[in-house]
């Protein structure tokens, strides 16, 4: 049997080997974690001792691939070109930071494309992401599905696909979000098999490197992004449950995103979930 590889979003702030420990405590085996502050400002300083720690803790106790977070400010699709510019920076520095953890996960939003259209706006990521992705890289760049909200780009796998043939680097999956997915109209709750045989028809199930499992505060197909704790939203702790045993995705490293303000209450929906993995 595979193991149900869990982690929550964690701050770093007392570095990566500390994080593991304490990701340890609450039942996880990885975590997700973010390149610098989630609003923007300058990238944290590389501390190679700390992350050496981490990487012989993480081989002793199991630990999966971690998955790094870009910021939010992050918009390479957005028509400000000095917006762009800081895409194009924080890309180059935080894959330049992560190459010291092998086969490496990183996520990024597509961005919005703020009344250009999204074909405009599908133009100016792939740009960007043909300019800082390089063919020797070990880091895995992952396109995380979104809700659709506003001018977002990415809430349909289309959009996703679109940029992915436009790039012209193998190192590109994807991160399903399931909040994000709910509201942008896939039926994970009802219709999972569904969603994912659409998944690989567009895309290919190959791709699929990452989920962030969220349950969601809104409906079916809001177009809102309001994540919610485990079996405490519209989609539902039975649909979780789905999820986690789905024979399709077993190997995919699960993230948490759900609003627990104290990490340690993590351990409660990690628990919860691990209860039921068959």
């Amino acid at each position: 049997m595979s193991n149900l590889n869990i982690g929550p979003h964690l701050s770093i702030s007392k570095g990566f080997f500390k994080t593991a420990q304490f990701a340890k405590t609450i039942n996880a085996n990885t975590f997700q974690y973010f390149s610098r502050n989630p609003r923007g400002g300058a990238k944290r300083p590389l501390d190679l001792e700390d992350i050496n720690a981490y990487l012989n803790y993480g081989k002793e106790n199991g630990f999966a691939t971690l998955l790094c977070h870009a910021p939010y400010t992050l918009n390479p699709s957005s028509k400000d070109e000095n917006i762009r510019d800081f895409a194009k920076i924080v890309f180059k520095e935080d894959l330049e930071s992560i190459k010291y953890f092998p086969n490496a996960l990183y996520n990024f939003h597509p961005g919005s494309h703020v009344g250009q259209g999204i074909e405009k706006g599908i133009e100016l990521t792939v740009e960007i992401l043909n300019e800082v992705l390089t063919p020797d890289m070990t880091t895995t760049v992952l396109i995380e599905t979104m809700s659709g909200k506003g001018s977002e780009i990415g809430s349909t796998f289309e959009e996703i696909k679109s940029i992915m043939d436009k790039v012209n680097n193998p190192h590109l999956g994807v991160c399903l979000d399931t909040c994000h997915d709910y509201s942008a109209g896939y039926d994970i709750k009802n219709d999972l098999d569904g969603v994912l045989k659409h998944f690989d028809e567009v895309i290919g199930l190959n791709k699929l490197k990452a989920i962030h499992l969220n349950d969601s505060m809104t409906e079916f197909n809001s177009h809102k992004d309001r994540h919610e704790n485990i079996g405490k939203g519209s989609i539902g702790l039975d649909a979780m449950i789905n999820l986690i045993n789905h024979p399709l995705l077993k190997n995919i490293p699960f993230f948490l995103e759900t609003p627990c303000e104290d990490e340690t209450l993590y351990k409660n929906e990690i628990d919860l979930l691990r209860k039921n993995y068959k």
